[in-house]
């Protein structure tokens, strides 16, 4: 068999070699630190044999992979722990997670916080007695007597056993799970790890079955690492967006409507500030802004397919005796204004955005803030284009994501989603758009990952991956084709040869939402928002009330207003050294002491947001620091 190692260099090894062999033939010492393999971009035990010609790598520590393995090895730790712990346990799911790992599992005594200590301990001296972790094919049959008494594994095997599955087990000592891995080599391996919480769930996430017991962990690599991760953990329970949202009045929510925010005067500001900025970018890149009504007749969404894949979450209600809904999406109406005129190959691509208010009836244990609502704005946008256009308007479509996003100091990652189990339309069709997407992309360089069976139901989709300043992952922006739409309600258009040709349609978002959005970025600023962004970007402080102070306090007010900087003057009757930790904790951009001094020389001292010390300067320049902060839109200031 022919193993394609990473460098595309080939490796010939004999039919029925393993893993371990393809490793040892790379590398003794590369197979002494593997983990385990991939195969065919899948993980693999080490021990397994390999399938035939094949891509093939190494998994290391130093891998991206590696931490996955890690963690879902430290799941069995915990669970073979628990098992020594609470024997009548039954265990259901345990897997690694992007951030830990967790198991669900229905326990004799409630678990919680006090208990975990006891927990780590055990799992501690499991791996002092370094239990070799070793996988073991079995049948049905034999995996169905293994776990007779384990109900929640009992029917994941049926399962499995039904959808003709291999069955596998890992064993460590006396414990054993079901599971098809790969696992590290020993419970040695699992040094630095620690339980993190828990919840409860459904088993197989179905309200209907049993409720579970969810405990949370992670794991690293090295307890240095395990610390930076608890660390970063403190820093994003203090950039929480719904702490951060109450603190400095930008939103609210109310009992009278769960899941649809409030919008407060201070987040009124930013957001008014993200829409003229994405407004001012979008009309410079040849978009045209529309607005579609809040609700439409079910005739529309049947049409678009939306009733029948997508009715359960939509808010229904009835005018005049027929069936409305309010929009969960805004693409049908943005259908509905291109055929509101005939139109010629001439206007394509026809760019229409629209910041679209919708409804999405969300379960109300998902909701979490501005992150999970069921009221949203979407920064929308419908392209209308020819399918030999598509390239090129991807093209610019990607230079557009990287100009907003880096506006924000947000770096970003692009994912590919293909055909779910429910879509509308021919594989053939979709088969051409996911080809034309990934042509789209490969043509411009841009690296991306395949995330299969992830698509919207009317097409393939990228998405973009933020990540922000706490080492967060973020799904944002999109791009979706839609060859299925356009059929569906027979959009046409003029081509060069008199004849009529349907368009594409590409479904495109940044921000995603303007209330996730919101909601990521102040947690990735930490509440201290860009001075572009920030409601109120300069506070003055007079060290007393002496008329002279006051009387240059409200001329500096008057000449930062004028430029149209959003300014106050603290007239308190409160200590300097109040005032001064009170805009600290309004994270105000800029702080100006003004005593008589400064009133004298025309001067200005000013101290930044999280700085101590603080600067003098002339009047002039100090309005030049903070207009040219604006207009640049910086989000980094320096004295």
């Amino acid at each position: 068999m022919n193993l394609i190692l990473p460098d595309k260099s080939i490796k010939v090894l004999e039919d029925g070699a393993t893993g371990l062999d393809g490793a040892k033939s790379i590398s003794l010492s590369l197979a002494e630190k593997a983990i385990c393999v991939k195969v065919n971009g899948e993980l693999v035990d080490m021990n397994e044999p390999l399938p035939g010609d094949c891509t093939f790598e190494v998994i290391t520590k130093q891998s991206k992979e590696a931490l996955e393995v890690l963690r879902h090895s430290a799941a069995h730790l915990m669970a073979e722990a628990i098992s020594h712990l609470y024997p009548s346990t039954q265990f259901a799911y345990g897997p690694a997670t992007e951030d830990g790992f967790y198991y669900d599992m229905k326990l004799p005594v409630v678990i919680g916080e006090n208990d975990f200590a006891k927990i780590e301990k055990e799992m501690s001296r499991i791996v002092s007695m370094n239990q070799k972790i070793e996988r073991v094919n079995l049948t049905g049959e034999e995996a169905l007597e293994l776990f007779k008494d384990q109900k929640y594994k009992s029917t994941h095997i049926k399962e499995l056993v039904d959808a003709g599955a291999k069955l596998s087990i890992y064993r460590q000592g006396d414990w054993f799970d079901l599971c098809r891995g790969p696992h590290m080599k020993a419970t040695k391996d699992i040094k630095a790890f620690k339980i993190m919480s828990t919840s409860a769930c459904y088993f197989q996430g179905d309200k209907n079955n049993d409720s579970l017991t969810r405990i949370y962990g992670t794991a690293f690599f090295s307890q240095a690492d395990l610390d930076a991760y608890l660390k970063l953990l403190e820093e994003r329970k203090e950039a929480d967006h719904k702490r951060l949202g109450k603190e400095l009045g930008l939103f609210m929510f109310s009992d009278y409507g769960p899941g649809l925010p409030f919008w407060l005067p201070n987040g009124m500001i930013i957001r008014h500030e993200l829409e003229n900025f994405l407004w001012e970018k979008l009309t410079q890149g040849g978009y045209y802004f529309l607005k579609t009504p809040q609700m439409l007749s079910r005739e529309l969404w049947l049409t678009s397919g939306h009733w029948k894949k997508y009715k359960e979450n939509m808010y229904i209600t009835k005018v005049d005796g027929k069936p409305y809904a309010i929009k969960p999406m805004n693409c049908p109406g943005a259908i509905l204004v291109y055929q509101n005129d005939l139109h010629s190959y001439r206007e394509l691509p026809l760019r229409l955005a629209e910041y679209g208010l919708d409804h999405r009836h969300e379960a109300s244990g998902a909701l979490n803030g501005l992150f999970r609502v069921r009221a949203f704005t979407q920064d929308d946008a419908h392209i209308f284009l020819a399918f030999d256009q598509i390239s090129e308007e991807i093209k610019k479509m990607l230079k557009l994501f990287g100009e907003v996003y880096s506006t924000f100091g947000l770096t970003y990652e692009v994912e590919l989603s293909t055909r779910p189990e429910k879509f509308i339309g021919k594989i053939s069709t979709w088969d051409k758009a996911e080809e034309a997407l990934k042509e789209a992309l490969e043509h411009n360089k841009v690296p991306y990952e395949i995330n299969e069976g992830d698509g919207a139901f009317y097409g393939p989709k990228l998405d973009f991956k933020i990540r922000d300043s706490l080492n967060r992952v973020w799904q944002c922006g999109t791009i979706q084709l839609d060859m299925q739409l356009p059929h569906r309600f027979h959009c046409a258009y003029t081509d060069k040869d008199g004849k009529k040709k349907e368009p594409v349609m590409l479904h495109r978002a940044i921000f995603g939402s303007f209330e996730r959005f919101f909601g990521i970025i102040t947690e990735n600023f930490k509440g201290a928002f860009p001075t572009w962004l920030a409601p109120e970007q300069v506070r003055i402080m007079p060290v007393n009330d002496d008329e002279a102070i006051m009387k240059y306090c409200k001329e500096v007010k008057a000449k930062l207003e004028k430029k149209s900087v959003r300014v106050s003057l603290d007239e308190r009757n409160e200590k300097l050294s109040y005032k001064i930790r009170d805009a600290q904790t309004k994270k105000i951009p800029y702080t100006l002491v003004i005593g008589l001094k400064e009133a004298t020389a025309k001067d200005l001292t000013y101290r930044l947001y999280g700085h101590m010390d603080s600067k003098t300067v002339k009047e002039n320049e100090f309005l030049k620091i903070v207009t040219k902060d604006i207009s640049t839109k910086a989000f980094k200031r320096e004295y």
